[in-house]
This record gives C-alpha cells, sequence and structure tokens, in this order.
C-alpha cells in the first residue's frame, strides 16, 4: 500500500470499528448484565475471531479474486440470520441470572459472533481489495494487512464493552426497555447487512 493511502485506510478502519455492530452490541449489552470482567473473557473470544476471519478473508481474497462475490453474500445471509437469533435472544432475556454469565459470555459466543459477523467480512473484504490487493505483489503483502486488521475492530469494541459496564446499574434499572433496543438494534443490523 502506497503511504499516501495509508490515512484514508486508517480512516475507514476507526469508522468502520467504531460504529454499532453485532460484536460492538454484543460486548455492551454483556458489560451491561454481567460486568466488564466476565465481558472482557467474550472480548477475547471476538478477538480471536476477528483474526481468523481476517486472515481467511486475505486468503479469498488473493486466491478466488472474482468468484469471492458469491461466497460473501452466502456468509452475509448466515451472518444476518445469527444476528436475528441473537436479537431473539436478548429480547427474552429475562436477567438476574448470573449462572448463566458462563454460558452467554464466553470465549466462545465472543468467537462464534465474529465467525458470523457480515459487518466484519466486508470490512476486511473491503480493505484488503482496496488498500492492499492493487498494490500486492506477494500473498505476504496482504497477509501483512490482514494481521493488522484484528487491531482496528476489537480495539474499538472494547470502548463498546467499557461504556456497558459503566451503565450495568442503569440497565438493571431499566432491563426490559434496554433489552428491546439492544435488540432493535440488532434487527437493524441485519436488515442493513442484508439491504444495504
Amino acid at each position: 500500500m502506497p503511504t499516501s493511502l495509508i490515512p484514508a485506510f486508517l480512516l475507514y478502519c476507526a469508522v468502520s470499528a467504531i460504529t454499532p455492530g453485532p460484536a460492538n452490541l454484543c460486548s455492551f449489552a454483556s458489560a451491561m448484565k454481567y460486568g466488564r470482567r466476565q465481558a472482557l473473557r467474550q472480548w477475547w473470544g471476538i478477538f480471536a475471531g476477528f483474526a481468523v476471519v481476517a486472515i481467511v478473508i486475505s486468503l479469498v481474497v488473493w486466491f478466488l479474486g472474482s468468484a469471492m462475490s458469491r461466497f460473501v453474500r452466502v456468509l452475509t445471509w448466515i451472518g444476518a440470520a445469527y444476528i436475528l437469533w441473537f436479537a431473539w435472544h436478548i429480547l427474552r432475556s429475562e436477567g438476574g441470572e448470573e449462572a448463566e454469565a458462563g454460558a452467554h459470555c464466553s470465549f466462545f459466543t465472543g468467537l462464534m459472533v465474529q465467525l458470523t459477523n457480515p459487518k466484519i467480512m466486508v470490512f476486511c473484504m473491503t480493505a484488503l481489495t482496496t488498500y492492499a490487493l492493487p498494490y500486492a505483489q506477494r500473498y505476504w503483502d496482504v497477509c501483512k494487512i490482514a494481521l493488522l486488521l484484528p487491531f482496528t475492530g476489537p480495539m474499538a469494541n472494547l470502548i463498546w464493552l467499557f461504556a456497558g459496564a459503566a451503565l450495568q446499574r442503569f440497565f438493571r434499572a431499566y432491563q426490559k426497555p434496554v433489552n428491546i433496543l439492544m435488540a432493535l438494534s440488532l434487527v437493524y443490523c441485519a436488515v442493513r447487512i442484508l439491504i444495504p
């Protein structure tokens, strides 16, 4: 990537990372419900899932080229379905069951959120095809950018997580309206993914 593109690349990463999406909303809701410590355990799964997706997308971009558009569309539908399921789960959540924290706020749930998150798939695909692939001579050139991407989204995700932890008391006082708002936000994410 030419150095003249670095500011545009970083701005794209910052804006894409901080906007609401499934992982950001998941961290926000988990921190509000279970607290910062439990949500951080889930965040490590989000980070690992982002890294896996970034590497897989870099391979897809490098080796499949134009055939990748059909692959992304299928994953988009799968991801949107998962987001809707997650919204339904939040909407039906009763709260107060701290024992559930291990099941709903774990490394594995963070990993699954990212592995089915079409927002980061599109983010990685856009970043790599726009800022890396046109200037790459070897796969390693694309892979270097892919290895940088997990330090963008998940870092912004921490902002959402700490905001959720700070609002934990508010969540407990207004749990049902907050759950409805979070579920509607996830539905909006799913709709925007399917209908840009």
